[in-house]
């Protein structure tokens, strides 16, 4: 066996891993990737990439039905489940390539492709290989979790991890989970022409109230079914999975798990390294330290928010505190998400309700919809809304967008949240017509508007105006 010492040694190539990999590398260390499956993880190989592939095939097939609105006369679409798999497998490639062992070792990271487990906190066995590093950074990731359904192991079913592997068209596919990831593959699978059924508790739980209400109009509208409840038991009847709730039964011939992840902690032997976990990750401080003090972590396996930027962003601030004097903190509430079903659903900051609940009555609530921003209605996206939460003042607090490019859009609201403008200075800047930012200028410039032509100034601004007229 050989021996190799490092400055840093990152256990797990998915988006933490990558990034952190390409910091520590620039900065000059001596930095080991050590990864048992994929580089790229979770995000290129079964999350991010692949489902979006698969949600733009759904969503040609999804416009070819509608094109007779338009003008357009198409034939109704046939999906050839076997090619939209390879459309999606292409996708995953095509990402890949800046991601693979060679590009990586181009950039001066060493790639281990091998299990890693812990000899002691400064060592790690990696396949043949014993690598001793000064820092370790843990970024793992999570592995889909299974809920406690009676008879669930006793039908087929499968999660995220295996469901771009599918190449049939299921008549009837169920899927259990009503969350962001349930309903992007629920919308995608009932677009190419499954009858999809959602089993669940609430549909998006995160999300404010009145997308709730937008998204499940849109949903019904496209034929999708629902059945609310928590998921008690799993039988198969014939080529049928059964999954009944208190409420009601669904019946699928595909079967999707999706009920969360889970941080990826076992098969490390933390415990020989003295780093301390619970089932629901790797605790932390304020800068992504472990217990012990040369072993970081960050991302999903932290048990935090689970999304492909907070993890980049936080192996980041965990490499620059491994490998420079002083410390940047690790966590922070301005993270934005976006669910990529159609409309979109983004949001970033406080919701109402937690804007509410920390300031009371002292808040504001502005919605502005997309009905009335004219590329919505050009692009027939008029489904959904922008609604800003902020103080009386007109600080912003929070801001949820649903639309066809709300992903896009939120960006403009993370920068203002950063730099803590209000609502009011959205509208001094102008935006290009037509597009789905000028609904931003346009509900700000309303608030502006508002505010400035309220109370006793209101009053001296329309006097002024009356005396030069």
């Amino acid at each position: 066996m050989s021996q190799s010492n490092y400055d840093l040694i990152i256990i797990g190539a998915g988006s933490g891993g990558l990034t952190a990999a390409g910091f520590a590398a620039q900065l000059g260390a001596k930095v080991a990737l050590v990864e048992k499956k994929h580089i790229g993880g979770d995000c290129t190989w079964t999350g991010c990439v692949p489902s979006k592939a698969l949600l733009k095939a759904a969503k040609i097939a999804h416009e070819t039905r509608l094109a007779a609105h338009y003008g357009i006369i198409a034939t109704p679409p046939v999906t050839d489940m076997a090619k939209v798999r390879e459309y999606v497998r292409g996708a995953i490639q095509d990402v890949y390539q800046f991601e693979s062992p060679e590009e990586l070792k181009a950039q001066g990271i060493d790639v281990v492709m091998a299990a890693a487990s812990f000899l002691d906190a400064h060592t790690i066995q990696a396949g043949e290989r014993t690598l001793a590093s000064k820092s370790f950074l843990l970024t793992t990731g999570a592995h889909p979790s299974l809920p406690p359904i009676a008879g669930l192991q006793e039908v087929p079913f499968i999660t995220y991890e295996q469901l771009f592997d599918n190449d049939r068209l299921p008549a009837r596919m169920i899927v259990v989970g009503a969350g962001p990831i349930g309903m992007e593959m629920a919308q995608a699978y009932q677009r190419l022409g499954s009858q999809v059924t959602v089993v669940g508790g609430r549909l998006l739980p995160k999300e404010e109230p009145e997308v709730q209400e937008v998204m499940s109009k849109v949903f019904e509208r496209e034929g999708m079914k629902f059945v609310w409840g928590k998921a008690t038991g799993a039988r198969q009847e014939g080529d049928e999975v059964v999954i009944s709730t208190a409420g009601g039964e669904a019946r699928g011939n595909l079967l999707l798990i999706s009920s969360g992840r889970t941080p990826t902690v076992n098969g490390l032997d933390l415990e020989k390294a003295g780093v301390q976990y619970t089932a629901k990750g790797i605790p932390v401080d304020q800068q992504l330290r472990t217990n012990v003090k040369n072993i970081y972590a960050a991302g999903d396996v932290v048990g935090g928010y689970q999304f492909t930027h907070f993890a980049g962003w936080q192996a980041f601030q965990a490499v620059r505190n491994a490998l420079l004097p002083g410390s940047s903190a690790g966590f922070t509430d301005l993270v934005p998400w976006v669910t990529f079903t159609d409309p979109e659903v983004a949001h970033v900051g406080l919701t109402e309700a937690q804007a509410r609940e920390k300031f009371g009555e002292a808040i504001k609530v502005n919605r502005w919809e997309m009905a009335k921003a004219d590329r919505a209605v050009c692009e027939n996206d008029k489904d959904g809304f922008i609604k800003v939460v902020s103080k009386k003042d007109g600080t912003l607090l929070g801001a949820t967008v649903v639309a066809g490019r709300a992903g896009e859009t939120i960006a403009e609201f993370v920068v203002a949240l950063k730099n803590s403008l209000k609502v009011a200075d959205l509208a001094s800047s102008i935006h290009a017509y037509p597009t789905y930012s000028t609904a931003v200028q346009q509900l700000a410039a309303d608030l502006a508007i508002e505010n400035l032509l309220s109370g006793t100034s209101g009053k001296i601004i329309r006097g002024l105006s009356k005396i030069i007229r």
